[in-house]
């Protein structure tokens, strides 16, 4: 049974590791993006993803930190 299980996770991490590998020889061309008058340099559109990918899942977990925070502050006030 270890056995089965070991060979579905490599067959799992290959299959991602395909889908990723596709996503990236496709998505070659070179891009700028433009926001609120910040321009980032020209960059084949994976990279971007995949860094912008990156900052949301570092980002995202410091706001539920802070809104769980925020959130226990005002309980406990309208607890007293």
């Amino acid at each position: 049974m270890r056995g089965v299980k070991r060979v579905v996770l490599v067959l799992t991490v290959l299959a991602v590791a395909l889908v990723v590998l596709g996503f990236v020889l496709e998505n070659q061309q070179q891009v700028s993006l433009s926001f609120l008058g910040w321009t980032t340099a020209q960059l084949p559109a994976s990279v971007l993803m995949v860094l912008f990918l990156i900052a949301g899942m570092a980002i995202g977990p410091v706001f539920a930190v802070l809104l769980r925070g925020s959130s226990r502050r005002s309980l406990k006030s309208q607890a007293r």
